[in-house]
């Protein structure tokens, strides 16, 4: 058995033969343009850069109204509408592409997507035949998944053979397809040999296809030997989904085979596994065009609707993730996680009270739920409501009935908020308490050890935190900037020099790092680098942590008088 990532580029290769994104936009030139459709042009080449597809699509929809014959506007409205989830205007766009401008590996796999959508098997393979394509995967396996429509299963056995004999590089991938048809079918013995990986070879395997193994085993009666597939590849703690399907196989209750249900959904499969493999930088437009074309044929895919949000969320076009979370049926597995992700989104798109007050909402309606809580916590802390956030980190943890080393993350999130709160007393046993969980983590290590520092208290012990801190992790600057403070807090002034500007060195525009810095080249004698850092400073502020006037008075009267003043005043 193969997982997805090991196959990504075999599978970006195989995917297509030209990448599937913004065509370049220096082929026009708007100055030639009349006005009107020099506004659209720019318009629409702005959104390109911001990843803004619904402006994409109007723009280029504007552009191409003035100027029907030309391919590039086409191309961009068809990726604009595709990637917004309006896929009957992308339909329209590509069919007009095929007619007007040549072939166009988008407007192909589009209308291969639309053909299976409209179960239209015979118009897939005669397309084939009159050489569109869509890629090397795509084609053989929409082959497959076509004659399978047309209710021959032999010819779509052979055509997933073909493609495993004639493709080495293609086999891991188009056994899996071939495996979740035979259990389609109702061949789940045939099924199960294939996705073992032993008569065949190596099965190349999403979460999803794993879950589908597990599934097509339970229902040949193999419990144990699915519930030991679940725990090695899920580990001890699962999603709750996979913990449910684990428990019913404790039970031994057969669990529904659901991964496909027609060959629409295969070929559905087919672009969700794409979409998955292929996510690779920001900007990529490849992976949600798989992503929204996985929707459009099966629109309750709760794998494909949290896929194409969270990269929507992260191309930061928050509202079609919103839009796209919300697909997400209540009865899905996947429900919670899309919440939690329509939240998110709603957070990052500046609707903070809007997001927080939907997670409370989720918290009533699923109030047993340890992730729902944790994750208001999150959101309450980034907001700085940390009196708020350690009650719901509270809730959460008095929820689990065992606390364990992989609920350190929550431990320590909860800590953070009582230090924020003020309350030292309670946070410092929490802290110690992740500690005896993971004795090793960069991150809790200098939570601790800076606090301690700023305190003043344990100076020795925070030390070695921080220098352990900064042995896990070298190369963060925020750890890195705790271990020269502490040098600079025990007045070993030399030392902290080189070590707080590393620090810089790594975050040049944190405001704190530099005006560590500058304290420590005052403490050095460096008083006119010291004065550049605090102007650094302030130039990079303001900040939660750092007191703008207490800089400014130290670059007015010097550090030393600037914190007796201050020290005064309290």
């Amino acid at each position: 058995m193969t997982y997805l990532p090991r196959l990504a580029r075999v599978l970006a290769v195989m995917a297509c033969t030209a990448t599937l994104s913004a065509p370049p936009l220096a082929a026009q030139s708007d100055s030639l343009m009349p006005s009107g459709l020099a506004s659209a042009f720019l318009s629409g080449r702005l959104a390109v850069s911001d990843d803004n597809f619904v402006q994409i699509a109007e723009s280029y929809d504007r552009a191409l109204g003035a100027d029907p014959d030309n391919a590039m506007f086409r191309e961009l409205a068809m990726q604009g509408h595709v990637l917004s989830g309006n896929f009957e205007r992308a339909v329209e766009l590509a069919a007009e592409s095929f007619t007007h401008d040549g072939p166009s590996q988008v407007a192909a796999v589009i209308l291969q997507a639309d053909e299976f959508t409209r179960g239209a098997y015979d118009a897939v393979l005669g397309a084939l035949e009159d050489g569109r394509r869509t890629g090397p995967l795509t084609d053989a396996m929409g082959a497959a998944w076509a004659e399978l429509g047309r209710g021959s299963m032999s010819d779509a056995l052979g055509a997933f053979d073909l493609a495993i004999d004639e493709r080495p590089e293609l086999a891991p991938f188009a056994l899996y397809q071939k495996a979740i048809a035979l259990a389609l079918v109702g061949d789940l013995e045939r099924a199960a040999d294939i996705l073992s990986g032993e008569p065949d070879g190596p099965v190349t395997l999403s979460r999803r296809g794993v879950i589908g193994h597990m599934a097509i085993l339970s229902q040949l009666g193999r419990f144990d030997e699915a519930r030991e597939l679940g725990e090695q590849m899920f580990g001890s703690t699962p999603d709750d989904d996979v913990a449910q399907i684990i428990a019913a196989l404790a039970d031994e209750t057969p669990v529904p085979f659901t991964t496909i249900s027609s060959a629409r959904d295969g070929m559905a499969e087919l672009y969700f596994t794409l979409g998955s493999a292929l996510v690779g930088d920001r900007g990529d437009w490849l992976p949600m065009i798989y992503g929204q074309l996985a929707i459009a044929l099966r629109p309750d895919h709760g794998d494909a609707i949290l896929l194409t949000g969270q990269l929507l969320e992260r191309a930061g076009q928050n509202m079609l993730a919103d839009r796209t979370y919300a697909l997400m049926p209540e009865d899905n597995p996947q429900y919670l996680g899309a919440e939690l992700g329509r939240a998110n989104a709603l957070f990052d798109s500046g609707q903070t009270d809007e997001a927080v007050d939907s997670l409370f909402a989720l918290a009533e309606a699923r109030p047993e739920s340890v992730l729902v809580y944790s994750s208001l916590g999150d959101m309450l802390r980034r907001e700085e409501r940390f009196e708020e956030a350690a009650a719901a980190y509270t809730r959460a943890i008095d929820l689990i009935d065992e606390i364990e080393e992989r609920h350190w993350v929550l431990l320590y999130t909860r800590a953070i908020s009582l230090e924020r709160m003020g309350e030292w007393e309670r946070a410092e046993p929490e802290f110690r308490r992740v500690l005896e969980f993971v004795p090793d983590e960069p991150q809790v290590l200098n939570y601790l050890g800076y606090s301690l520092v700023e305190q003043r208290r344990n100076l020795d012990e925070a030390l070695d935190m921080i220098e352990r801190a900064v042995e896990g992790d070298p190369d963060s600057g925020y750890i890195t900037d705790s271990l020269g403070w502490a040098y600079y807090r025990l007045g070993r002034y030399d030392e902290a020099v080189p070590v707080m500007e590393r620090a810089v060195e790594l975050l040049p525009s944190d405001p704190i790092l530099n005006d560590h810095l500058g304290d420590v080249y005052w403490a050095v004698g460096r008083e006119r680098e010291a004065r550049f850092q605090w102007r650094r400073a302030l130039s990079f502020g303001p900040h939660a942590d750092l007191d703008m006037e207490l800089v400014r008075r130290k670059l007015e009267v010097g550090k030393d008088i600037a914190l007796e003043e201050a020290e005064t005043a309290e």
